[in-house]
Parts: structure tokens; C-alpha cells; sequence
């Protein structure tokens, strides 16, 4: 659908400052072309301005960007094959949802009938072809976001950003938002770059995420991989929730090492982590939890919190590396506050942090 087909973006060593403050510092990175990356972060890591340097919206102060390898550092948004979806949508109260979509064509100069014909055309992409009448205050804010998302699209960019595209939407809606952006994207061969601060959002929707900190980039890679083989301790904090426990690496034999977790041993890698004080991080749902103690070296523990989520109990038990969070698909028979719990380690979602 592209004119020019989607495009590589890449930083090299870009840096933004507001005065003495540098919201981005020296960051690099190459988004292929065709994939969806995620840049996710906490408030104030520097995604948003990131995205903002993509589009041509923030200046950088050092460094090179380029898109589909033409560099692009000193030219103004309006000069860059990009569209933007705004975390507000943007739409033109007064006009339809028609003419919003149309309006980037007819600015372009392109003649209006021809405009609307391509409005259309992406209208009916987002399943939105018979509201075309209809003003923006008449959709739902799920409407709303299909509506913003032809708009970007009818201008056939390069590169498709989001700004944070689902925060205005209820949890159900969300879901189905995302995987619509997601069926979008594969379909249309389109490169995105999609900033949000969600991190279920981030896993579910991305090739590749990039984990911002502080104004540089904390880890970059797969989801799986961040999930799995976090980083650094933020990284594993992060990205899902991770139980960070004190351990002891007491033995390294090539890339294995026999780690101490209170009172179990277990085989991990060591991932460069040398023998002494380690930390390793757990997974809700690699804790495995039992009311009864089991015949193999178990942690001790007793249940502070419970609560009934529908598919999974949650429990908050406390042992003496300090509270665990465990997430247990067993709901039939729940264990209580105040019951003894033993909590086993499965053999994925555990893994050594380097410090």
C-alpha cells in the first residue's frame, strides 16, 4: 500500500537536551523495515521524545536519524514520510469522520473527490465504512481510534508511529484495539514504531521491544527474550513482574552455574555472572505452590494474601527471602491467609540477573 514501501529507522548516537537535562542520551538503534517496535518505559525515560525525533516533531541536538537510509536529522516533520497517531486521536470535532481522514490528502493538494476516494478506501481497511457521516463525538473511543489510525494511513507513510495509541480505552477494548494495530500492520507490510508505558501491551503486540531508562536504552530485543533474560534488575522489574531474591552462585561449569536460593540449589545460567552474591529473578507463575511439603528442598512460607482473579488465584506468601508473589492456575481448592505454603522453582522463567 506504501508509495515507497516501509522504511528502516536508525539513531546513531542521537542525543536531545532540554538545557543541562538530556531526555535522550546517545541512543542508537535500527528498526527493520515491515516489524512493529515497541519503546516502553516508565514516565520520563525518554520514549516519547524519542518518537517525537522520528517524526520530525523534537530536534536533535547530536547524532544522526535516518529513515529508509536517507538521513533525515535537519528536516521538519512536514519533509519526513511519517504519520502519527496521537494518545488524544486529534480529530476535527466539526468535521465527519470522512473528512477527517480526507483531510491530509486535500491539504496535499490532491482534488477532493480523489481524497475522499482514498479516505474511503481506509475506512473500509478499519471496518469504519459505514460511519463516514457520522461526527467524532457520535463513536465510541474505540471508532475514534480506527478513525485516527485511517487518517495516519491514508497518507501511506513510511513509518507509522503511535503515541501511547490505547490509554484512553477500557481493558477489554484495549485487547481488541491492539490486535487490530497488530492485523494492521502485518497486513499492510507497514513499519511501526508504538510507544507505550504497558507493559502487557508491549509483549503483546511488538517484534521487538526497546526498554528505555533514564534516557538510554536499558535492554533491547525479542519479548520472549526480555521476559525470560532480563538485563539488569530494572529490566526484570519491568517487564512483567518479577520476584528479585537474594542467591549465591557457588559452582560455574561452562555456561551452567549451581545457584542457592535459600535452601535449594539450582541449575541455571550463569549468563556472566561470576561465583559469590547474585541475584536471580522469578516469575509469578514459575513458583510453584503447595499446601502439603514436598518430598525435594522447598521454601517455607505463609500465605499473607490471596485473591480470586477468575483464571488464577494470586498470593503474596511470606518466606524468609521476604514476600513472593506466586500466580497459581489451580482454583478449585485456594489456600487461605494464615495457611503454611511451600514454593517450588519450575524449570523456565528463572533466571540470573547480572548485577
Amino acid at each position: 500500500m506504501n508509495k515507497s514501501g516501509p522504511a528502516s529507522v536508525e539513531f546513531r548516537a542521537v542525543t536531545k537536551r532540554y538545557g543541562p537535562v538530556a531526555a535522550v542520551e546517545s541512543v542508537s538503534f535500527t528498526i527493520e523495515p515491515s516489524t512493529l517496535v515497541t519503546l516502553l518505559g516508565p514516565s520520563g525515560c525518554g520514549k516519547t521524545t524519542t518518537l517525537g525525533l522520528i517524526a520530525g516533531l523534537e530536534m536533535a541536538n547530536e547524532g544522526q536519524i535516518l529513515i529508509g537510509g536517507h538521513d533525515v536529522t535537519r528536516l521538519s516533520a512536514a519533509d519526513r514520510d511519517v504519520s502519527m497517531v496521537f494518545q488524544s486521536y486529534a480529530l476535527f470535532p466539526h468535521m465527519t469522520v470522512l473528512e477527517n481522514v480526507a483531510y491530509g490528502p486535500t491539504v496535499s493538494g490532491i482534488p477532493k473527490a480523489q481524497a475522499h476516494r482514498l479516505a474511503m478506501d481506509k475506512l473500509v481497511l478499519v471496518g469504519l465504512e459505514d460511519l463516514g457521516k457520522r461526527l467524532p463525538s457520535e463513536l465510541s473511543g474505540g471508532q475514534q481510534q480506527r478513525v485516527a489510525v485511517a487518517r495516519a494511513l491514508v497518507l501511506e507513510p513510511q513509518v507509522l508511529l503511535f503515541d501511547e495509541p490505547l490509554s484512553n480505552l477500557d481493558a477489554k477494548l484495549r485487547r481488541r484495539v491492539r490486535e487490530d494495530i497488530r492485523d494492521l500492520q502485518r497486513k499492510l507490510n507497514l513499519t511501526v514504531v508504538y510507544v507505550t508505558h504497558d507493559q502487557q501491551e508491549a509483549l503483546a503486540v511488538s517484534d521487538r521491544i526497546i526498554v528505555m531508562s533514564n534516557a538510554v536504552i536499558a535492554q533491547s530485543g525479542a519479548p520472549r527474550d526480555l521476559y525470560e533474560e532480563p538485563a539488569s534488575l530494572f529490566v526484570a522489574d519491568f517487564i512483567g513482574d518479577a520476584n528479585l531474591v537474594a542467591a549465591e552462585i557457588s559452582a560455574v561449569q561452562g555456561a551452567r552455574a549451581r545457584v542457592r536460593v535459600g535452601n535449594i540449589d539450582l541449575d541455571l545460567p550463569h549468563r556472566g555472572a561470576p561465583p559469590g552474591v547474585a541475584k536471580v529473578a522469578a516469575r509469578p507463575e514459575s513458583l510453584l505452590l503447595s499446601a502439603a511439603c514436598p518430598p525435594r528442598p522447598a521454601l517455607a512460607g505463609i500465605v499473607a494474601k490471596a485473591a480470586y482473579l477468575g483464571t488464577h488465584m494470586e498470593y503474596t506468601v511470606t518466606t524468609a527471602l521476604g514476600d513472593l508473589f506466586v500466580v497459581d492456575r489451580s482454583v478449585m481448592r485456594p489456600l487461605t491467609p494464615g495457611a503454611a505454603a511451600w514454593i517450588e522453582f519450575a524449570d523456565h522463567g528463572v533466571t540470573v540477573v547480572p548485577l
